[in-house]
């Protein structure tokens, strides 16, 4: 694990500092904070860490540092870091991207990148990020986190990365934009003057010009050989033979060196240092647990970064250090070969370091040395981690690593570990090879004693095969497998135990049993905030949220959305977007469009975001609803063709009712009536059926649909679902023309809405729905309610000219409402006549003129003579 280094440097006496030896380089290094990019490219030894610690030390500028290695082409590992490194100078909100990061689920890292750019942007102070020994990285996924994070560089930040190799970042883009900043061997090198002063000044060897040049030349200003000679010569009685043998090419010289300086330790040293070099981290207390008793780990750490000898700082608090990579490097190569027949050693020590990060709650390094172990078993026992297991905390890449290099044999003796494969999988959401992982815990078990085999294993093959079928929409399957888990599971294995009761709940959402599911949710919320489960708390009140609005318990739904969302942090987690959606949802019911615009966006934003099921889709379809009540038509047609592509394509048929439902609103609104029945004919949605009719004017057999609908809805206490049959029956009797019936249903419909203020549920059932409530409003039905859905309706822009209950065949009713004087009036307008030739043509007075102009608007639903011609050739009328 790497510790982000604030303000780091090398620990150099002031004494020795080489601010004048590399002046040129610290003033290369100052300019290129113009730039968004400093790389310092050049091979081992060349002092590129040095380097850029001593500058950092007198620039006077915050830094986060961030030493890498190969463990770090974990994505998931190196955003770890690197968010940890800068969190220590800007304001990362622990609730928003932080929180993401722990999330067992994997999330985009644009989103993450994202979320931290603009925490990054948001603060005043520039800062410095370096990355060291980035030639680790081998991960094509970092290397474009990496560039996707340099291309939206805030100007708060500057970027150093050094590195053996040429990495694969868009250098040659910036270099042509000037914005690049580079230092390569050439650049780093001691010429003879630096080689003089670095050796006579700074290490005091007093050598003679003749001995600087020969050991300049042999080294080629390498650095790493320099300082290796200079450390060696530091205990030498005759430097002028060392000097002569001083031969070779730097790679070989390396190891001479290490040699030479490690035998030169005294024997207690020369353990610690090889004893260590299996820890990628170390401090004073973890080495005293890996070494013999008596060492004295701190002390020999103090002698040691008092010496120099090559240990690094990984924090400004000198708690934790790390060997330079050469230099580990060198002591693992002879810790090995010293013990290459007793390998049994050496995994004592990794069982060790094991036991010590485990006693200090660091599961993850602990299972890390158990592999380095081999003991499989303390391995499998780590994995299932104290409560919650390893993989469920951002882990379960590396034991998936670890997994898939093991013998079937040994998992076989082992069947937890197939189950443990199997839940890993689905942590990263590869979906492929689950079944055929739990098909081999199974087959394992079968040829164990069955008295041994544990049921708490049978419990977790079955949640992992429920959790499969929420992905799959199989609503039978996950019923059958949660309640075969929650029969299995131990009572204390609370975390699948949670995400059981949540699938259960999904199921049962899905199966139209909405009591069971809020039972089955309230239970996982129960256990995950026992816990302290986040994912299944966010999933468990997310479901709440949908039952309750599904119940018509709009303002209590809109309390749990939001509570979602704060679970979700900010900017909020990709799951977050069903509560978005939610919101939009009750907003728009609210006639707040503006606020189901935003909520809306924020929806498709995050759903974009979530590969593999029926988000992204439902949100858009929902946007082109909205889009439809705005006006917008041509987008949301557009919308929708991209929406119905989505749900053929990749068989989203629950969603497809809705797609029809507004395909026949724009056919309507497009005058398009006999394709609209038409394209209804065949649908399978009774709902739709049931307003083809209305259309045509069949309200017998509308009615009789709805009413079938409507005994189905109450029998199984589907609220929402009455709510809007109601609706639906008393525009059907309205059509019938059985008014009375249809101010009943009317009235039914407003008791149940009012207390939730429902509204578009009637402002989008337009003209008819005006006339209904005109005649409510009349008769003193619910008179302060049926004002204010008045109210909203006349505030429409353009009052539904598509509402789909108005007969397009049956235009008697707009004829009747027009006399026969504003009929010869509207005839006369159409032709284009003024007021006045009106007038004069029928032998009335301007006023009385202008007077049935008035009617016509206001029975028309217009504003202006353009409006009132369109709308009655519409209707028929002209």
């Amino acid at each position: 694990m790497n510790i982000p280094i604030l303000n780091t440097k090398l620990h150099i006496p002031p004494a020795r500092s080489k601010a004048v030896l590399r002046s040129h380089l610290f003033e290369r290094l100052s300019e290129g904070q113009q730039g968004k990019l400093t790389l310092i490219s050049a091979s081992a030894g060349y002092g590129k860490t040095t380097l850029v610690s001593e500058w950092l030390a007198g620039c006077r500028r915050r830094a986060a540092w961030l030493s890498l290695d190969e463990g770090d082409n974990d994505p998931g590992r190196f955003l770890l870091h690197l968010i940890a490194a800068i969190k220590n100078i800007v304001d990362v909100n622990d609730q928003g991207v932080w929180k993401a990061l722990q999330s067992p689920q994997p999330l985009p890292i644009p989103y993450i990148l994202t979320s931290l750019v603009n925490a990054i942007s948001s603060g005043s102070d520039s800062f410095i990020l370096v990355l060291d020994d980035y030639h680790v990285i081998e991960s094509q996924t970092v290397h474009d986190a990496l560039s996707f994070l340099i291309d939206h560089q805030p100007l708060q930040l500057h970027l150093i990365i050094m590195t053996r190799e040429e990495p694969k970042l868009p250098i040659a883009r910036l270099r042509a934009k000037n914005r690049l900043t580079e230092l390569r061997g050439n650049d780093l090198r001691f010429n003879r003057d630096e080689a003089t002063l670095f050796f006579n000044q700074i290490m005091g060897l007093h050598l003679s010009s003749a001995e600087v040049f020969a050991l300049e030349a042999r080294t080629e200003g390498w650095i790493a050989g320099l300082q290796l000679a200079a450390i060696s010569m530091q205990g030498c009685s005759n430097t002028t033979q060392f000097i002569s043998s001083f031969t070779g090419s730097h790679r070989f010289v390396l190891d001479y060196l290490m040699e030479e300086v490690l035998m030169q330790q005294s024997e207690k040293v020369q353990t610690f240092l090889l004893h260590t070099s299996i820890l990628d981290r170390f401090c004073g207390s973890l080495c005293d647990a890996v070494l013999p008793q008596g060492m004295g780990g701190d002390e020999i750490l103090a002698y040691l970064e008092r010496s120099n000898l090559f240990m690094i700082p990984l924090d400004s608090e000198r708690h934790w250090y790390r060997y330079h990579h050469l230099f580990a490097d060198l002591l693992r190569q002879r810790l090995y070969q010293a013990n290459k027949d007793k390998t049994e050693e050496i995994a004592v020590l990794h069982t060790r370091a094991s036991h010590w990060f485990e006693e200090n709650d660091l599961e993850i390094e602990a299972f890390r040395h158990a592999v380095a172990a081999q003991d499989v078993d303390r391995a499998a026992t780590l994995i299932e981690g104290k409560g919650m297991p390893l993989h469920f905390r951002g882990a379960a890449q590396p034991v998936l690593n670890w997994l898939k290099r093991q013998d079937a044999s040994t998992l076989n003796e082992r069947p937890s570990l197939w189950v443990i494969y199997a839940s890993a999988l689905l942590m990263i959401g590869q979906a492929d090879g689950i079944e055929e992982k739990l098909s081999a815990a199974e087959a394992a078990m079968k040829q164990i004693d069955s008295k041994e085999v544990d049921p708490d294993l049978i419990g977790h093959i079955a949640s992992i095969r429920a959790t499969l079928g929420v992905t799959r929409n199989e609503t039978d399957t996950i019923i059958a497998q949660s309640l075969l888990a929650l029969e299995h599971l131990h009572p204390n294995n609370l975390p699948v135990r949670a995400a059981t009761s949540w699938t259960l709940g999904v199921a049962y959402q899905l199966q139209g049993d909405r009591a069971a599911a809020r039972r089955a949710y309230t239970e996982a919320l129960s256990i995950s905030k026992r816990m302290g489960h986040l994912i299944i708390t966010l999933m468990a009140t997310l479901g709440t949220g949908q039952i309750q609005e599904l119940d018509n318990q709009l303002n209590l739904a809109v309390q749990t959305y939001k509570q979602v969302i704060e679970l979700a942090g900010e900017p909020p987690l990709p799951a977050a977007c069903d509560a978005y959606l939610g919101m939009a949802r009750i907003f728009y019911e609210w006639n707040d469009l503006e606020a189901a615009e935003q909520h809306i966006q924020q929806s498709i934003l995050l759903a974009k975001q979530i590969e593999n099921t029926d988000r992204l889709s439902d949100s858009e379809l929902f946007a082109a609803k909205l889009k439809l009540a705005r006006q917008d038509i041509l987008a949301s047609e557009a919308l929708l063709t991209k929406v119905r592509h989505e749900v053929q394509e990749r068989s989203f048929p629950h969603l497809l009712g809705e797609v029809q439902h507004l395909e026949l609103l724009i056919s309507l609104h497009h005058g398009n009536f006999p394709e609209a029945v038409k394209h209804l004919e065949t649908s399978e949605w009774p709902v739709l059926q049931s307003r083809m009719h209305m259309i045509q004017g069949n309200a017998s057999a509308a009615l009789a649909i709805l009413a079938t609908l409507y005994d189905q809805a109450r029998a199984k206490q589907w609220k929402n679902e009455q709510l809007k049959l109601l609706v639906l029956q008393a525009l059907a009797f309205q059509v019938q023309g059985d008014l009375e019936r249809a101010l009943q249903r009317l009235k039914d419909a407003l008791t149940l809405a009012e207390d939730e203020g429902f509204v578009r549920l009637f402002v989008d059932e337009g003209k008819p729905m005006l006339d209904l409530l005109t005649e409510a409003a009349t008769r003193r039905i619910q008179p302060e309610y049926t004002g204010f859905l008045l109210s909203n309706m006349h505030h429409e822009q353009k009052l539904n000219d598509f509402a789909i209950h108005s007969p397009p065949i049956r235009f008697e009713a707009f004829s009747d409402a027009l006399s026969q004087r504003e009929l010869e009036v509207l005839q006369l307008i159409a032709q284009g006549l003024s007021n006045q030739e009106i007038g004069e043509r029928l032998f009335l007075a301007l006023s009385t003129v202008k007077g049935y102009n008035r009617n016509i608007f206001d029975k028309l639903q217009v504003k202006r003579r353009t409006e009132a011609i369109a709308r009655a050739r519409e209707l028929g009328l002209i």
